[in-house]
């Protein structure tokens, strides 16, 4: 919820006026404070129906890519924070985009550090995006912390972009498999079987069950839509718990040939992250820890932390991606090879440059196995149906 508030920077007594997104108005309250503010006056922002609108509007990860380039191509040619981002928000085609990035403009005009002014919406820039940019802040390095973000952003963008690509083919072919599917046995296969079931001829196993489950589609029809939310919903609760969670994503990373490409994923998202956070002059430690939160396997996530404890209490980061069966060994080398060198930026730019050039190869060969895999699946298909009604009623007419 957004709050519009009055306050008093405490060190200069400055009066300022601005917008707060927050949970709560004590939260709201606690974030202002947090940033040298002595709130004067707080109150719920009142939506009118252009607002209410730009809450449906979506901000996609594009238009994140989009925000991150342009800002660090005005920042690169000196242009004013407070500038650039009025200028960003004449461009920006997304509603609700524009309307926040106006709001940390206006933030950071009347003093609120441009990282602050990001915090104020974790839903739009998590924790990884307000830690770069407030440790380019801290060392002067802004506009460099910026482009690397920028070049982070894109990979990320493209890498999810190929993924879907590469999976939206399989996912209409198996989703019209199963609306066909079901259309046949409700209106297809009734008329087919009729003339078997009035002949009274003792009817093959597999015929019976294919008559069983379109009765069932026909008379329970309700019960199998109840069904399949149910199981949904039940999926939905497993992966909410923890153990759920990593039992899953443990089964998901020794799928056949899916398991690499999850692996892959993992270890480029990690490495991008870890780089651009160590280059943007984020400690060890934290870097880390942010990293931890942008990966959402677990063992991955698991492995990350305690590399993070590892580190804390003086050892090295390399150690706890061996222990696991599920890491490539290449990564816990590589990280190894990065600190006793000294060079940890560069090993970290090798792995996702070498990943995601396997990642491209393994989504070519799951491409070019999808075909015959559908093939086999119709083949299949019309096996059981020439076993169930065809062999039968053929039968039947050389009985006559």
């Amino acid at each position: 919820m957004l709050y519009k508030y009055r306050a008093k920077k405490t060190k200069t007594g400055e009066l300022v006026d601005g917008l707060v997104e927050a949970e709560t108005e004590t939260v709201g309250s606690s974030m202002l404070e947090e940033q040298g503010l002595t709130v004067l006056f707080l109150e719920r922002k009142k939506k009118g129906l252009s607002d209410l609108n730009i809450q449906f509007d979506k901000i996609k990860a594009k238009d994140l890519v989009i925000f991150s380039r342009q800002l660090s191509v005005l920042i690169s040619a000196e242009v004013r924070l407070v500038q650039a981002l009025n200028d960003i928000a004449k461009q920006t085609e997304n509603p609700k985009l524009k309307k926040i990035v106006l709001e940390i403009a206006h933030d950071t005009e009347n003093g609120v550090r441009f990282s602050d002014a990001l915090s104020s919406y974790p839903k739009i820039f998590d924790n990884y995006f307000v830690n770069i940019i407030k440790s380019g802040e801290a060392s002067g390095r802004l506009q460099e912390v910026l482009l690397n973000l920028a070049d982070q952003l894109e990979k990320d963008y493209d890498l999810r972009a190929k993924i879907k690509g590469a999976m939206l083919y399989p996912a209409f072919i198996v989703s019209a498999l199963v609306v066909i599917g079901t259309l046949m046995m409700i209106f297809v296969v009734p008329k087919m079987t009729e003339m078997l079931i009035e002949s009274g001829t003792a009817l093959p196993l597999p015929t019976r069950i294919l008559i069983g489950i379109s009765d069932f589609f026909i008379g329970f029809w309700w019960l199998a839509i109840l069904m399949v939310i149910g199981l949904g919903l039940l999926i939905k609760y497993i992966f909410k718990t923890y153990q759920g969670k990593k039992i899953f994503d443990i089964m998901s990373l020794k799928m056949p040939v899916f398991g690499r490409l999850f692996q892959y994923i993992n270890v480029v998202r990690f490495s991008n992250g870890f780089k651009t956070l160590t280059l943007g002059g984020v400690e060890i430690v934290k870097s880390l820890e942010i990293s931890a939160l942008m990966i959402d396997n677990i063992v991955y996530k698991e492995a990350i932390l305690k590399a993070k404890d590892n580190v804390e209490e003086g050892g090295d980061i390399s150690t706890s991606f061996d222990k696991s069966d599920q890491i490539p060994k290449m990564l816990s080398q590589m990280l190894a090879t990065g600190e006793n060198t000294g060079k940890m930026e560069d090993v970290l730019e090798k792995l996702s440059s070498f990943y995601t050039k396997e990642i491209d190869n393994l989504l070519k060969n799951i491409m070019s196995l999808i075909e015959p895999i559908i093939m086999v699946l119709l083949g299949v298909a019309v096996g059981l149906l020439f076993v169930s009604i065809i062999m039968p009623m053929y039968e039947m007419t050389m009985n006559i």
